[in-house]
């Protein structure tokens, strides 16, 4: 008599008792390995997310030129420059920005700080600073929160969605990992967001920005690498609204540059004194 014979039916799994024990139960061993394996190689989302914060978002204390351009249907109908400066928190992880309003000049001079999950506005003609949200429009379909520097893996939890190709932002084909972004603090820019990153280099390539109820805003397309400050970063951001996608709005970084960022700088208590 043979081991397969001799095998109790209580052994076995059920659908093979019912089948009268006609074949040795090898399958369903082999599923079982393959979903353990896929479980354990299924990679991190949270992970992946952290990664590409890493990519946009520089270590060191640093500057840039931010100049935002709005088009309807491909024509330019306002533009804004920021003059940025920010880093980590070392207490509690988050990035603190500095934003100077340089052009037009009715608005040089203007200052926006972030500083934990606080936005304030501060207006030197007037004194005073006001809170603001960052959800709120800057320019264009370009919000309050699209300027300043955050680091999203902080601010959402990340579902790993699916592995798929997309074409980017300057028309080629990338693998990449499609997340989903849930936020988890109130004060972030968009409740839900759907990114795309490449699977080799970690590179934030597009960005589906969501209402709560699940209503496209508007995308993003991330582009124009250059290697800033030692490593690939994206120095354009293209903005399309989610219903009109004649309506755009580009973003262009420039002047990158490693600085010392006083803590001062970035108190509110100090916006009537920052001088640039």
């Amino acid at each position: 008599m043979t081991a397969m014979t001799m095998l109790p039916a209580s052994s076995l799994p059920r659908r093979h008792v019912l089948r009268g024990l006609a074949v040795w139960p090898v399958l369903p061993l082999a599923s079982t390995l393959s979903i353990a394996f896929a479980a354990s190689a299924a990679p991190s989302a949270q992970a992946i997310l952290a990664a590409s914060d890493a990519v946009r978002n520089p270590e060191v204390p640093f500057g840039l030129t931010n100049t935002l351009t709005e088009y309807r249907n491909g024509q330019q109908t306002d533009s804004l420059t920021l003059a940025i400066v920010a880093k980590a928190d070392p207490e509690r992880g988050p990035f603190r920005s500095l934003v100077r309003f340089v052009a037009p000049a009715r608005d040089a001079g203007k200052l926006m700080l972030y500083a934990g999950r606080d936005l304030w506005f501060f207006d030197p003609a007037s004194k005073a600073s006001i809170r603001l949200s960052p959800q709120q429009r800057l320019l264009g379909q370009a919000s309050n929160g699209d300027v300043v520097t955050v680091n999203l893996s902080r601010e959402h939890r990340a579902e790993w969605v699916a592995e798929e190709e997309i074409t980017d932002g300057e028309r080629r084909p990338r693998r990449c990992h499609k997340l989903r972004l849930q936020a988890t603090v109130a004060e972030a820019s968009y409740p839900l967001i759907e990114l795309w990153v490449d699977t080799g280099t970690s590179q934030p390539l597009k960005a589906r920005y969501l209402a709560a109820s699940g209503q496209l805003l508007k995308t993003a397309y991330f582009r124009r690498w250059q290697r800033q400050l030692g490593q690939e970063r994206p120095t354009e951001t293209v903005i399309i609204d989610g219903l009109d996608p004649g309506w755009v709005t580009v973003m262009r970084y420039t002047d990158w540059v490693q600085r010392e960022v006083p803590d001062a700088w970035l108190q509110r208590e100090f916006l009537p004194q920052f001088k640039p």
